[in-house]
């Protein structure tokens, strides 16, 4: 389906790359990096060893995991990759 000036297959090319890397966005908050820490990154309690060999990386006690989860703030999902408007700013 041609769109214009685009050329065949731009629009689902633009989808699958706003798909790929919002995974990627989401795979890398998810995955902790470097070591875990003994104590909590916010509230100095200690962090259980069960989860430390859970969650390799943890840096969060589960009471301030918790509250950090429950503070998700919803990106907007317009792809504004090809948009005029992303191009302007």
């Amino acid at each position: 389906m041609a769109g214009g000036w685009a050329r065949d297959g731009a629009v689902s090319e633009q989808i699958e790359a706003s798909i790929s890397d919002e995974l990627a966005r989401m795979k890398q908050r998810r995955e902790p990096q470097g070591e875990s820490l003994t104590h909590c990154a916010e509230c100095e309690e200690p962090i259980p060893e069960k989860r430390r060999l859970a969650l390799p990386g943890v840096k969060l006690c589960i009471d301030c995991q918790q509250e950090r989860d429950g503070s998700f703030q919803a990106r907007g999902g317009i792809n504004r990759r090809g948009s005029k408007d992303s191009q302007l700013k």
